[in-house]
């Protein structure tokens, strides 16, 4: 069973994707990331690795 961190981080991932700010590769890496122990949030580690910047995260929360 996957637990509630996985599903979030999975639909804030989907969710980017669709918008055209992140690719489905980065997703993976940030939920790998999170797999292996990272306890941050989807959007902390993403935008940690340069993936997107924090105005996506609240556009995206806007929606």
């Amino acid at each position: 069973m996957e637990n509630i961190e996985d599903i979030i981080g999975g639909k804030i991932g989907e969710g980017l994707v669709k918008m055209g700010e992140m690719t489905p590769d980065q997703v993976k890496t940030v939920l790998q990331k999170q797999v292996d122990g990272d306890e941050r949030l989807f959007g902390e580690i993403a935008v940690d690795l340069g993936f997107i910047d924090l105005d996506v995260i609240i556009r995206y929360l806007e929606q």
